[in-house]
This record gives structure tokens, sequence and C-alpha cells, in this order.
């Protein structure tokens, strides 16, 4: 008999969050990786899970088989059934997830965008200086404000690890990717430390596999080509 939760996913930034919840959580699972180079994630049999066709998803076998998708929708979810990484009380809730809604409508948005128009439309030949700066120069406020936020304080929360941070995490780390600085961001750099000296963490990071490109590590425009390939019709 498999695990309770079977996560379908790939190695993204979205696609690495319920990981880091599982692992730190210490939950068994199942995994399937989706393969984009095959579209997976737009076949049949994933749509009926899905109906986006975009990962992350999981099945709770434990909950009637039900089906959970979008990558904040699934770390709260978790987060409940678990009684885990979320805090107590309804401010605390809701400030929980004003700032899991900051990641998701802001961040993640926004830094996807300054990476797709710099590393997938630029080497297409297809270059928009005004688009460029515009998703690195909100990027670059959306992580000034997450430094405003980390101001003494441990995490994004508080003194507490909360999903907020796994979901911010992957996006924020990637500002490498993004091209965009963090000079003069001390909280946030303070706060990457904290993160990256959590095992649990660092072992989802590389779930399905590593892409430490995003990172600012590994070959860079072989990285850049892999990457590149997920968009291609």
């Amino acid at each position: 008999m498999g695990s309770e939760i079977h996560l379908y996913t790939a190695s993204t930034m979205n696609g690495w969050k319920p990981v880091i919840f599982l692992e730190e959580a210490e939950i068994e699972y199942d995994i399937t990786p989706i393969d984009f180079s095959k579209k997976e994630q737009k076949s049949e049999w994933y749509l009926k899970l899905n109906p986006n066709g975009r990962i992350p998803t999981i099945v709770d076998h434990g909950n009637s088989d039900f089906v959970v998708f979008e990558s904040g929708a699934i770390l709260w979810y978790l987060a409940e059934k678990y009684q885990k990484f979320l805090p107590c009380g309804q401010k605390a809730h809701s400030e929980a997830l004003q700032w899991l809604m900051f990641q998701m409508a802001g961040v993640g948005p926004m830094m996807g965008q300054a990476m797709y128009f710099q590393r997938i439309a630029v080497p297409k030949g297809i270059r928009n200086d005004d688009a460029i700066d515009r998703y690195v120069s909100e990027s670059r406020r959306l992580l000034e404000v997450l430094d405003r936020q980390l101001a003494g304080k441990a995490y994004l929360l508080g003194d507490e690890f909360t999903i907020v941070d796994m979901a911010t995490y992957p996006w924020a780390m990637s500002f490498p990717w993004a091209k965009v600085s963090i000079q003069g961001l001390e909280h946030l750099q303070a706060w990457f430390d904290r993160m990256d000296a959590r095992p649990a963490t660092q072992k989802a990071i590389t779930i399905p596999k590593p892409f430490p490109a995003f990172f600012g590590q590994g070959d860079e425009a072989a990285s850049q080509a892999e990457n590149a390939s997920r968009f291609n019709d």
C-alpha cells in the first residue's frame, strides 16, 4: 500500500513548494515526476487531476483521493491536514494567508516574467527592453518588501518557520535566474542563510532533480537551453 500523499511535480520554483513541506514535516509520500518535454502536464490523464495543466498536484489517498492543485493551496491544505507550519489563531492565520498570497500574486508572477523575457524570449531573438525593465524592477521592489518584513525576524512571520517561507524561498532564491540584484537587502540575505541551513529544505530542492542554475550555480548556458525547451510547442 502506498503513502497517503501522491505528489505530481517537477523541478520548478512552484514544483518544489510541496516537496519542502513534505520533507520538513517528515511525511512519507509517493512522487510522479512530470516530464515537460513529453508534455505530460497536458495529457488527458493529468488534466483530469489538474484542469489547468500545470504542476504541482497532490492526491490525498487518506481523504477519499481528494485532489488539490495550485502550489499555495497545496501548502495550505497540507498545513491544515497535518497541523504543521501554520501559526495558530485567527489573526495569525490571516497574516499567513496575506503573505502566502503576496508570494502567489506578486513574487512568483513578477520574477517568472523577468525570467521569461530574459531567459526564453531573448535567446529566441525577441528582446523587449520595456518588459525586461518592468519585471526586473518590480521583482526588486517585491524583494525589498520581503527585506523590510524580515527586519528583526528569523522567518517571514516571526520566529516560526511556516508555509510562507516554504512558498517564498524557491522564488526569492532564484534572483540570479531573474537577473535581479539583492545588493543591500541584508535581512533577505540573512534569511537565505537560515533557509540554506535547513537540511530538509535543501534536500527538497533536489527532488525530482536539482536545477542549480536557478540559484546561480552550474552550467548557465546549458540550463538556459534546457529550461527554454519547456516552452517549445
